[in-house]
C-alpha cells in the first residue's frame, strides 16, 4: 500500500467520511435501538428518513455484512411513527422517500432535482434540508451540502441530530477540526447522544487527537456495548497513537462477538502490515477473513477469446490527489489500442481535483459509484460488461471489496493500494514483482501472483520540486525518516539504534503528521526509550506546509532510514528524488520489500540490506563517505529519469501486458 493510503484509513469509514448513503444509514443503526432516549425531533431526522424511507435498504445490504444487526422491526416501527406523526406533510415525506431511493439506485441527480423543487414550494422545510444536504456529500459538492445542513441547523438550533449531520458533511468535505466543534454541540444539546459521540470519536482521530478519540468512544462502548462501529472506533483511536499491540488485543475480543464479520477480520490484516508478525499469523487472518464469505460462482458465459479488446474496470477511491493516483499515472499515459478503461470512483470527485480531472481526460468512461450500495455497484459493473475489474485499494480506506463478493466480471484483480493478499476469494490476480515477491517465497495469499519485473510500480515526481540541497556543512550528521509513524515498529526502532549506534554523535530527524498528537508522541518516545534510543538526539516534525516544503525538509537529511515490515513507497521515491539515499532491510513479505524492489529498479542495489547488521553497515557507509553523499545528491535525480523506475512507457507496457498474459490465463480456465 503507497504511504498516506493509511492516514485515511484511521478515520474509519463511517464514523469520519460519512459520504453517501451506506453511511446515513449505518448512523441510524448505532441510534436505532436507542430510540427511546432520543430527543422527540430526532425520530424526524436525516438518518431516520435515510435508513427507514427507503426500507432499510443500505441496512439489508450495507450495514448488516458488517455486524451492525439491527433487526427489520427496530428499524421499520420508528419510520411508521414518523409518518404517523406527520400525516401533513405526507406528500413531502413521499417525494423525499423517492429522492432518497432514486440516489440509492445512482439517480443521485435526478434526487437532487426532485429535492430542489421540493425546496422551492417548501424553502424551509427541515427534512428537505437535510436530505439535500446529503445528497449533496453523495455528489462531492461539499459546500452546497455544508450550506443546506446549516440552515437546517439554523431552522431546528436544538435538534442534535441536525448538528450531527452537519457534522459528518463537515467531515466529508475534510474541515474535521469544525466537525469537532459541531459535534460537542450536539451532544451539549442531548448528552450521551450515540451518533454524535461515534463522529466525534472519528472527528477526534482525523484531527489528530487520539486520546480524546479513545476517550470518546471509551464513553460510546459503556453507554452501548458490544456495537461494532463503537468498537472499531476504538481501534482507530488506539491506532493513530500507534498501540497496534492494544489495539490487536481488542480486535481479538471483537472477533470473538463477530466471528464472521468480515470488516473486523480486514481491520485485522490492515493492521498485522505494522507488526513482525510470523507468516502462520498472516495465513491465518487472511483464512479468518476468506471464511466471511461464502466463495462466489465463476462467471462461466463470457466470450474467451484470448487477444480480443477488453473493457477495463478501474475500482477505487483514489483517483484523486492521491498516493494510489501518483502511481497510477505512469499507465493511463499509454493505454493500448486494444483496451478501454471504466473508471468506478468509490468516493465524490472533486469538480477541481486535477489528479480527477487528468484520468478524466484519459480514461474512456467514468462513473460515479460513491453513492451506491454494494449490490448496486454489482450491477452498475456488470451492466458495463467489464472484462477484467482492476481493483486498487484492497482493504484501505474506502475500499468496495464486499462489492465483488458475486463476482461482477470474469477476471479480479488487485494493484497498487495494498502491500498484500486480499483474502477475497473472489480476487484471482495480484501484481507484483520477482523483488516483492520473490519466485517460491512462501506465500499465504490466495491470489495468484503476476510479476511485472523489473518493478510492480512506476514513479513519476512532483512537477515544479524543489532542487536538491545538501543540509549546511556545519550540521550534525542526521538520519532522517518521513514515513508514517504508525511504521515505526520495534524492529525498525532496533535498526535505528543500531545504525546511530555506528555513528556516534548522529541525530535522527522523524517527520509525521500524526506526531502533532502528544499521546502520540508520548508512545513514540517510551517505545524509543525501550530500544535505547536516546531522545535527545531525536526531532520530531509533525506538519509542513504543502508537498514543496515537504520536500525541501530532505535538505535537513544526510542518510533516510526505511522502516519494517512495512517499507516506504512514495517517501523512498521522494527522499531519492531529493538526492537522499534510502537504506532498507529486504524482510521476508512483500511489504518490507517494496523499498528494496524500488531501490533496485531505480538502480541502486549498494542500498539494499540482507540482515540488521548490514542495515547499520551501510547505513554508517553512507553517513560517513561525505564525498559520496555529495555525488548521489548531485546525480540521483539523473540516475532515476533514465531507469526502469521511471520509464512510464514500458511501465504500461508491462501493466498491461500483465492485465492480457492473466486474461488469457482465464480464457484458459473453464468455470
Amino acid at each position: 500500500m503507497v504511504d498516506g493510503v493509511r492516514r485515511e484509513h484511521r478515520t474509519g469509514l463511517l464514523r469520519s467520511r460519512c459520504s453517501g448513503l451506506g453511511r446515513a444509514a449505518v448512523e441510524v443503526s448505532a441510534h436505532a435501538v436507542n430510540l427511546a432516549s432520543a430527543p422527540r425531533e430526532s425520530l424526524g431526522g436525516l438518518g431516520a428518513m435515510y435508513a427507514w424511507s427507503t426500507n432499510c435498504l443500505r441496512l439489508r445490504n450495507s450495514a448488516r455484512p458488517r455486524g451492525i444487526g439491527v433487526p427489520p422491526a427496530v428499524a421499520v416501527h420508528p419510520y411508521s411513527q414518523f409518518f404517523r406523526s406527520r400525516s401533513s406533510s405526507m406528500a413531502i415525506e413521499t417525494t423525499l422517500d423517492r429522492a432518497l431511493h432514486d440516489a440509492s439506485q445512482g439517480r443521485l441527480q435526478e434526487a437532487i432535482e426532485a429535492v430542489r423543487l421540493t425546496l422551492r414550494r417548501s424553502p424551509t422545510h427541515p427534512l428537505a434540508m437535510r436530505v439535500m444536504g446529503q445528497l449533496y456529500v453523495q455528489a462531492g459538492d461539499f459546500e452546497q451540502a455544508i450550506h443546506h445542513l446549516r440552515r437546517a441547523v439554523a431552522a431546528h438550533p436544538r435538534a442534535a441530530d441536525a448538528q450531527s449531520n452537519l457534522a459528518n458533511a463537515l467531515m466529508s468535505a475534510g474541515r474535521a477540526h469544525e466537525a469537532v466543534a459541531v459535534y460537542r454541540k450536539a451532544l451539549e444539546l442531548h448528552p450521551n447522544f450515540i451518533p454524535a459521540l461515534i463522529g466525534l470519536s472519528g472527528a477526534l482521530t482525523a484531527a489528530g487527537d487520539g486520546a480524546g478519540a479513545l476517550a470518546a468512544g471509551e464513553l460510546c462502548a459503556k453507554l452501548q456495548p458490544n456495537q461494532l462501529d463503537v468498537d472499531l472506533n476504538r481501534v482507530d483511536a488506539l491506532d493513530v497513537m500507534d498501540r497496534h499491540d492494544r489495539a490487536l488485543a481488542l480486535l481479538d475480543e471483537i472477533t470473538r462477538r463477530h466471528r464472521f464479520d468480515a470488516s473486523v477480520h480486514a481491520r485485522r490484516l490492515l493492521l498485522l502490515n505494522y507488526q513482525s508478525a510470523p507468516p502462520e499469523t498472516l495465513a491465518s487472518a487472511l483464512r479468518d477473513y476468506g471464511h466471511c464469505f461464502t466463495p462466489p460462482a465463476p462467471v462461466k458465459h463470457f466470450d474467451r477469446n484470448p487477444d480480443r479488446p477488453l473493457r477495463i474496470g478501474i475500482l477505487s477511491p483514489d483517483l484523486r490527489t492521491h498516493s494510489v493516483a501518483f502511481f497510477f499515472d505512469a499507465p493511463t499515459r499509454h493505454i493500448p489500442a486494444d483496451m478501454q478503461l471504466v473508471a468506478f470512483a468509490s468516493s465524490p470527485s472533486q469538480p477541481n481535483d486535477a489528479m480527477t480531472n487528468m484520468f478524466k481526460d484519459r480514461i474512456t468512461e467514468w462513473v460515479e459509484v460513491s453513492h451506491l450500495d454494494d449490490d448496486a455497484l454489482d450491477a452498475v459493473i456488470r451492466a458495463r460488461r467489464i472484462d477484467v475489474l482492476l481493483d486498487l485499494a484492497g482493504h484501505s480506506t474506502g475500499n468496495r471489496l464486499r462489492a465483488l463478493d458475486r463476482r461482477p466480471a470474469p477476471l479480479i484483480v488487485t494493484a497498487i493500494g495494498h502491500p498484500a493478499s486480499t483474502g477475497h476469494p473472489a480476487v484471482d490476480v495480484r501484481l507484483v514483482d520477482s523483488i516483492t515477491d520473490p519466485p517460491g517465497s512462501q506465500d499465504a495469499g490466495t491470489e495468484r501472483l503476476e510479476r511485472m519485473d523489473p518493478c510492480f510500480l512506476c514513479y513519476i515526481p512532483p512537477k515544479n520540486a524543489p532542487e536538491p540541497t545538501p543540509p549546511a556543512a556545519d550540521a550534525p550528521l542526521t538520519f532522517g525518516s518521513f514515513n508514517l509513524s504508525a511504521k515505526i515498529s520495534a524492529e525498525t526502532l532496533r535498526l535505528w539504534r543500531m545504525a546511530m549506534d555506528a555513528v556516534p554523535g548522529s541525530r535522527l530527524l522523524l517527520k509525521s503528521r500524526s506526531l502533532g498528537d502528544p499521546a502520540t508522541r508520548e508512545s513514540l518516545h517510551e517505545r524509543m526509550r525501550a530500544a535505547g534510543i536516546d531522545e535527545s538526539r531525536v526531532e520530531l516534525v509533525a506538519f509542513v506546509k504543502g508537498i514543496d516544503e515537504h520536500l525541501a525538509l530532505y535538505s535537513r537529511i544526510h542518510v533516510a532510514l526505511d522502516t519494517t515490515p512495512y517499507s516506504g513507497t512514495t517517501t523512498t521515491c521522494e527522499a531519492l528524488w531529493m538526492g537522499v539515499p534510502v537504506v532498507t532491510l529486504a524482510g521476508d513479505r512483500h511489504s518490507a520489500r517494496v523499498s528494496a524492489s524500488l531501490l533496485r529498479a531505480a538502480g541502486f542495489d549498494e542500498l539494499v540490506a540482507s540482515s540488521g547488521e548490514n542495515f547499520a553497515r551501510i547505513a554508517a557507509r553512507c553517513a560517513t563517505d561525505a564525498q559520496w553523499r555529495a555525488a548521489f545528491r548531485r546525480d540521483a535525480r539523473a540516475r532515476m529519469q533514465a531507469s526502469p523506475l521511471m520509464d512510464t512507457r514500458a511501465y504500461a507496457e508491462r501493466f498491461f501486458g500483465a492485465l492480457r498474459a492473466s486474461w488469457r490465463a482465464r480464457c484458459q480456465v473453464r468455470g
